[in-house]
């Protein structure tokens, strides 16, 4: 399956209903197909070849995400770029996954305004939605182009390139092939409920999970609702107006989502799978999600090189047969998907068994082609004839998957591991915190210390001493914080990620200066 065949699917069965909803904008599968014809032709006729990498660059908008389908006709390779980026970094993106062309919206004008003289490589500039100097508007770059059926031959089955995080040095590309976005979709669609013709909310970012979550949806001919900006008022507005079934956020905003004033008013009834991943997410607001979303929460664990479905929990997994809750379940990332093998594995190579903690190890369809052009990366994730994940875990009898944390973020304090993932279940348990991280500074005594940086809830405030007794209480002193620091809001990635970089060098920044206040 190439990506325009789930739009095309989805056409054949009912090309007039809707496919990408926005505000009072609704374009049906029939218009959708229509769209990809054109900018699939226009691309070759400015000289896109089969295997050329074509960018968009874009907030959620359902014009350029329907430009994705004509990159795909024109056998071009889709290179989602985050438009919440710095400058240099898409800058090296762009120039590094060697794009052709890019496809952008005004309001990053400016941003490529920046880089569009230091990229010699891309030879075509499109605005989705502006005349500019430089690149047409789409409207005019597609005139008097055919929306009759187009479609050229691809060179191999590389289907997008995504950029990793960067949270190591600069992104690398991770090929995604169609082969591995269609083991995704099987995944997906075997392993959670679907009833009848999905309605499908997108507000987290098209460029990472939340759009690739769509390649399924489509194939069973289903609406995709997109939010051009990420409000939960609207977020549940749009619940009701379109009798959603299906939606995706990562922890951070399911926390806010649960304190929300119009939670309790909000019809929730049409939803039959609510999304979590991306994060881990506390055992104690999952189970108050599953109290006042409904039993649908839904968990994903995956990433970018094995995208969203390496373990899965659907809603029914959250229960035991009696309809309590599984509680001892609730810290999980769920079960491998049948498609998928995992295991643990020591730093010599060596695969442990059940019970026992190492690095999460992948074997599947699922998982990239390679990081483009670094065959070096490529082989060191996947050396010993398995996909290295970097997360340490361990696999329970009954094939649960339990993450630990990430192998860079485990704490050496006094000679014992600490799990920063395990301190921080324990914090979440607070009534007084909306959300934490933990993280190790290095410490004369213990060699590094435990610290927590907490976010507590609006109006309420937390004392260092009592929330250290409360750690300490649940899991020994071992692992309770020796340092506890009370922010009024965390650092985040463009996807809500709590950024344990940012917090580690602003408070490696005030050890070294002496300061004591939080910039």
């Amino acid at each position: 399956m190439r990506l325009v065949d789930y739009l095309d699917k989805g056409a054949q069965l009912g090309g007039a209903r809707p496919c990408l909803t926005m505000g009072e904008t609704e374009l049906s599968y029939s218009e959708v197909q229509g769209i990809s014809h054109r900018v699939g032709r226009a691309l070759h006729q400015k000289g896109i070849k089969p295997g050329d990498k074509v960018a968009v660059l874009s907030s959620n908008d359902a014009t350029a995400f329907a430009c994705v389908f004509g990159i795909s006709r024109a056998a071009g390779v889709w290179c989602p770029v985050n438009p919440r980026n710095e400058v240099s970094e898409n800058r090296y993106v762009l120039d590094a996954f060697d794009c052709a062309c890019l496809i952008f919206h005004s309001a990053y004008a400016p941003m490529v305004e920046q880089m569009r003289n230091e990229l010699p490589k891309l030879r075509q500039w499109v605005c989705l939605d502006q005349e500019l100097p430089y690149a047409p508007s789409l409207a005019r770059w597609l005139e008097g182009v055919s929306d009759a059926p187009f479609e050229v031959a691809p060179v191999d089955d590389l289907a997008m390139i995504a950029g990793t995080g960067g949270t190591t040095g600069q992104p690398k590309g991770v090929m995604l092939g169609g082969g591995n976005l269609e083991t995704m979709s099987a995944l997906t669609l075997m392993g959670y409920p679907f009833e009848g013709r999905p309605s499908y909310l997108a507000l987290a970012p098209l460029t990472h999970a939340a759009g690739v979550l769509c390649f399924p949806i489509m194939a069973l001919g289903g609406r995709i609702v997109v939010m051009p900006k990420p409000d939960l008022n609207d977020f549940l507005q749009l619940i009701e107006r379109h009798r959603i079934t299906h939606t995706f956020l990562p922890p951070t905003l399911i926390y806010t989502l649960l304190a929300h004033a119009d939670l309790a008013k909000t019809r929730l009834d049409s939803l039959q799978c609510f999304w979590y991943g991306a994060a881990p997410i506390s055992a104690a607001r999952l189970e108050e999600a599953l109290t006042k979303i409904g039993p649908v929460m839904a968990q994903l664990f995956g990433q970018t090189e094995a995208p969203m479905m390496i373990s899965m929990m659907a809603p029914k997994e959250h229960f035991h047969a009696d309809g309590s809750i599984a509680r001892e379940r609730l810290a999980s990332a769920g079960r491998p998907g049948p498609l998928v093998q995992v295991a643990t594995m020591d730093s010599d190579g060596k695969l442990l068994a059940s019970g026992e903690t190492g690095e999460i190890v992948v074997r599947s369809s699922l998982v990239m082609m390679g990081y483009y052009k670094d065959e070096k990366a490529t082989a060191e994730a996947g050396r010993n004839g398995w996909h290295h994940t970097g997360d340490i875990g361990r696999l329970d009898e009954d094939g649960f998957l339990y993450i630990v944390d990430r192998a860079k973020d485990m704490i050496i304090t006094g000679g014992f591991n600490v799990y920063s993932v395990e301190v921080e279940q324990a914090l979440m348990q607070h009534p007084d915190i909306q959300d934490g991280a933990v993280i190790g500074l290095p410490d004369d005594k213990w060699g590094e210390r435990v610290v927590a940086v907490l976010q507590p809830h609006a109006g309420r405030t937390l004392q260092a001493d009592e929330v250290q007794a409360f750690v300490k209480a649940r899991i020994g002193s071992v692992k309770s914080p020796k340092q506890v620091e009370v922010w009024p809001d965390l650092p985040r990635s463009k996807v809500g990620k709590v950024l344990k970089r940012d917090i580690r060098a602003e408070l490696l920044r005030r050890l070294t200066t002496g300061s004591t206040t939080h910039d």
